[in-house]
C-alpha cells in the first residue's frame, strides 16, 4: 500500500538532512508506527508521504501510484494523493458543527448531498458522535474533537491514513482509552495507517510493526514484541523501554566477557559489542548467609535503593566494583536498602546487540 525508497530530505538552511535514505514498505491494512525522539525525522517522513514537504530525492508510491520520484520530476500535490490525515492539533473548524466538519472533505470532492449525509452518519456512528452531529465544534471536549478529526479522515474512504501524534493533547486516562478505540476502528475499516509518536507505550499498544528512527535514519523495524524482547541495537534496547546495557570485551562460544564479569548467553551475534537486559527480567533474591552467589550469571550485590511504585518496586543493586543495575520486582516482595542480595541475569533474557549505525 505504501513504498518508500531511499528518501532524503533537507530543509533550506539546514546543515544536515532531516531524513537520510529511508526505505520502508507498508502492507495493506497494516498499522505501522514511526517512533523516535524529537528531531529524529519521523514527522518529516510523514509530511513527505503527504506531499507537505518536497524531498531531495527518493521514491514514494501509494498503492500503484507514484506520487514522488523520477528525480523530482514526479511530485503529486497533497490534494491529489489518495490519503487522509489526522493532525496533532485536530484542525477542527470552530464555526462549523460536528457534521459539517466531518462532511468537509466530501464537500470539497463535490459528493452528492444525500450520499454525503449517509457517509457522515456512518462514520459518526463509528466514533460514537451521532448524537452530537449538530453541536458546535467549540462545545466539544478534547476527546470528542479528536473523534471528529478521525471521523473526518475516515469519511473520505482513502486507503491510507496518516496520523501525526493525534493523542498527545489528551490526558493520560483518555489517551489510553483512545489508543484501544483507534486501533479497533482502523482494523474494522481495513485502512492502512502510518502513525507518528515519540511515546513508546503508545507504539507498543497500537502497532503491527514499529519503525524506530534516530538522527534521520531508520534504526530497526519489527513487531512490538520483537523489538522489545529482541532488539539488535543499543538505541533500540534503550529507547523502546528501559534496559541495562553491558559492554562486551570478548566472546568464546556462548560465553561473553563483560564489564561485570563473564556471562553465559543464549544467543550470540557476529560483531557483538553489548548485551542488554530489561529491569523486569533481572531476578533478585536475598543473599544466603554465607554470601555466595554460585550459579549461571549470578552476582552478589547490595541494595542501594528501594522505591515502591504501586504494582512494582524499583530496585537499584550495587555490584562489586560499584556498577549499579536497575531491577523491577513485584510490589509484595520484602526488600530494604542495605540488604545483601543475589542477582541473576537469565541467559535467555540477555539481548545481544550490534553497535548503533553511524549518524
Amino acid at each position: 500500500m505504501l513504498n518508500i525508497e531511499e528518501l532524503w530530505l533537507t530543509y533550506p538552511g539546514a546543515a544536515q538532512p532531516s531524513v537520510k535514505g529511508i526505505s520502508l514498505r507498508v502492507e495493506p491494512g497494516e498499522f505501522l508506527t514511526l517512533l523516535g525522539p524529537s528531531g529524529c525525522g519521523k514527522t518529516s517522513t510523514l509530511r513527505s508521504i503527504a506531499g507537505l514537504e518536497t524531498p531531495d530525492s527518493g521514491r514514494i508510491t501509494i498503492g500503484d501510484t507514484l506520487v514522488f520520484g523520477d528525480g523530482g520530476r514526479c511530485n503529486v500535490p497533497t490534494h491529489a494523493r489518495d490519503i487522509a490525515m489526522v493532525f496533532q492539533s485536530y484542525a477542527i473548524w470552530p464555526h462549523m458543527s460536528v457534521s459539517q466538519n466531518v462532511a468537509f472533505p466530501l464537500d470539497v470532492m463535490k459528493t452528492p448531498r444525500q450520499q454525503s449525509r449517509r457517509r457522515v452518519d456512518e462514520v459518526l456512528d463509528m466514533v460514537g458522535l451521532r448524537e452530537l452531529a449538530s453541536r458546535s465544534a467549540t462545545q466539544l471536549s478534547g476527546g470528542q474533537q479528536q473523534r471528529v478529526a478521525i471521523a473526518r479522515a475516515l469519511v473520505r474512504r482513502s486507503p491510507v491514513m496518516l496520523l501525526d501524534e493525534p493523542l498527545s493533547n489528551l490526558d493520560a486516562k483518555l489517551r489510553e482509552q483512545m489508543r484501544v478505540e483507534l486501533r479497533a476502528l482502523l482494523k474494522r475499516v481495513g485502512m492502512t495507517a502510518i502513525y507518528v509518536t515519540h511515546d513508546q507505550e503508545e507504539a507498543l499498544m497500537l502497532s503491527d510493526r514499529i519503525a524506530l528512527m534516530n538522527g534521520g535514519r531508520l534504526i530497526e523495524v519489527g513487531t512490538p514484541r520483537g523489538l522489545y524482547l529482541e532488539p539488535t541495537t543499543v538505541f533500540g534496547a534503550t529507547f523502546l523501554g528501559a534496559a541495562e546495557v553491558i559492554a562486551v570485551t570478548g566472546t568464546a562460544g556462548n560465553r561473553a566477557d563483560t564489564d561485570i564479569g563473564p556471562l553465559e548467553l543464549a544467543r550470540v551475534r557476529p560483531g557483538l559489542a553489548h548485551v542488554a537486559i530489561r529491569p523486569e527480567a533481572i531476578l533478585v533474591e536475598l543473599a544466603t548467609q554465607d554470601g555466595t552467589a554460585d550459579g549461571t550469571n549470578r552476582l552478589p550485590g547490595q541494595l542501594a535503593s528501594v522505591v515502591f511504585s504501586g504494582r512494582q518496586q524499583q530496585l537499584v543493586v550495587e555490584l562489586a566494583g560499584g556498577r549499579r543495575l536497575n531491577a523491577q520486582v513485584d510490589a509484595t516482595r520484602q526488600f530494604a536498602p542495605g540488604d545483601q542480595v543475589r542477582v541473576e541475569l537469565p541467559p535467555a533474557r540477555l539481548m545481544p546487540l550490534h553497535p548503533d549505525p553511524a549518524p
